[in-house]
């Protein structure tokens, strides 16, 4: 049988040879995939119906979640925004970009520590998604937030993206209706509009037409929302609808945030809905996950029952939804409890662009695939890993943490007190377990303090203003 196959295998290379070029069979071409990456703005763990929200109504998303697979221990690389932003972009974790903070950021004139003279921008010389993408023939295009660099140099046509709509150095819009203007502040790359006209609607039209017009090509759209940030706007319509829900006896109570989810959601639904009108959602990873957890100051979200919110330590500060439809993931898989993070969208995506390399590409995402396909039950990671050397207001102070495995350390950078946590049994942190098990906390504080010299982290510095009094002005917001 051998001596045949072999015999076989001599005739078909002689004929090969004998073949002129154009006859000889082309190799079928891999198929390639295009992405959609929703990254909502300040959307908590619990800020969607799938998720336990006891008010916002989200069909759409909740939909997604049930064709796709649902993460319960996802994470954001950071407690605010532009840090998460740029770990998507690259693929690496914001201290080892030194993008730490938002931008501009908080100043705690007199804290006790003053923050690092850390990056307020995301260099060019950084590798993004994008790019990689257009290296790999994707048309690409950004709609929505970008925050990430004050200088126009810095925006996302100079980022790998051949399309911005509407993404400057600001993060948060002048205004969510139309002409999307506050005092001299007014939305770049969004030409015309209608009087009144929402600016989720209105971006959802911009990524709608966009996905038309390169439907016959591979394409990546991140699609980042200035939803659901302050300012805290919804439509009229909307915010009667739900202040006619609301009760004294549900967690969620801010009516006028949940319009701005629901106008979320039915964005969200827009786009699905035109993937499958123009049969290509069988050839389409949809990405959706948040940047930070819920704002839980001035009752805007309650992210319950995490820990606190945006700019927090806590699970409610770094917690996040995501949701994944990849079209090759096995459809018995729908709640993955594996921890995941932003990085490893990048991980994820750089595969799917069938580049080949993307290991030459990130440094600290996995690629979710194996987990999406059941190809594997776990992910090959040591850790996941914070760093935070700034002040922010509602009570957040600098600090470092480390979660493995069900454990959570957190090193508090002002005095380097621990507390230690297991999620599994405390999901709402409220049992410090640093003297219970201290050769658990010892073990994991020595693997976080490798893990920040590894990625040359910045501390923050002693401040010779300090004043205990006055610091606590800062957290009067």
């Amino acid at each position: 049988m051998q001596r045949i196959a072999s015999c076989l295998l001599t005739v078909l290379a002689t004929l090969g040879a004998c073949l002129s070029p154009s006859e000889v069979p082309e190799e079928p071409q891999q198929l390639s995939y295009n992405v959609v990456i929703f990254l909502i703005d300040d959307l908590g763990w619990t800020d969607l119906s799938c998720y336990g929200s006891d008010l916002y109504e989200t069909p759409n998303i909740d939909r997604l979640a049930q064709e796709g697979v649902k993460f319960t221990n996802a994470y954001s690389a950071c407690t605010v925004c532009s840090p998460t932003r740029a770990a998507i972009m690259t693929g690496k974790y914001p201290a080892r970009l030194n993008i730490t903070d938002w931008i501009a950021g908080h100043q705690n004139k007199y804290g006790k520590l003053l923050p690092p003279d850390w990056t307020k921008y995301l260099p060019n010389k950084e590798i993004t998604i994008a790019e990689i993408a257009q290296a790999a023939g994707y048309v690409t295009a950004s709609v929505g937030k970008w925050h990430l660099g004050d200088s126009v140099v810095y925006y996302p046509q100079y980022q790998g993206f051949d399309r911005n709509v509407a993404g400057y150095y600001r993060g948060q819009p002048p205004s969510y209706f139309y002409p999307y203007v506050r005092g001299n502040d007014t939305l770049p790359y969004l030409e015309g509009g209608v009087e009144g006209e929402s600016l989720t609607d209105r971006l959802t039209d911009e990524a709608s037409r966009f996905i038309t017009d390169h439907a016959e090509q591979p394409f990546l759209l991140y699609f980042p929302h200035y939803a659901v940030h302050t300012p805290i706007q919804g439509k009229d319509s909307l915010t009667a609808y739900y202040q006619s829900k609301v009760t004294d006896s549900l967690q969620h109570t801010n009516a006028k945030y949940a319009a701005m989810i629901h106008s979320t959601d039915e964005s969200v639904g827009q786009i699905m809905q035109l993937l499958d009108s123009l049969g290509i959602s069988d050839q389409t990873l949809v990405i959706f996950t948040s940047d930070n957890g819920g704002l839980e100051l001035r009752n805007i979200t309650q992210n319950d029952p995490l820990r606190a919110g945006k700019g927090s330590a806590y699970e409610g500060g770094i917690r996040v939804p995501m949701i994944v439809r990849w079209p090759k993931a096995k459809r018995n898989v729908e709640i993955i409890d594996e921890p995941v993070i932003t990085m490893d969208v990048f991980a994820t995506v750089a595969n799917v662009l069938g580049t080949g390399g993307a290991q030459d590409y990130h440094q600290d995402g996995v690629n979710l695939l194996p987990l999406l396909e059941r190809e594997a039950e776990t992910l090959e990671r040591e850790a996941l890993y914070w760093h935070y050397p700034h002040y922010h207001p509602g009570g957040a102070s600098p600090y470092s943490a480390i979660r493995q495995g069900n454990y959570k350390l957190i090193e508090f950078l002002e005095d380097e007190h621990l507390e230690l946590y297991n999620l599994e049994d405390d999901i709402g942190e409220a049992n410090n377990l640093i003297s219970e098990v201290p050769e658990v906390a010892n073990d994991l504080y020595n693997q976080l303090e490798t893990w920040r010299n590894e990625v040359s982290a910045q501390d923050p510095v002693p401040n010779p203003q300090y004043d205990s009094l006055k610091a606590k002005e800062f957290y009067r917001f």
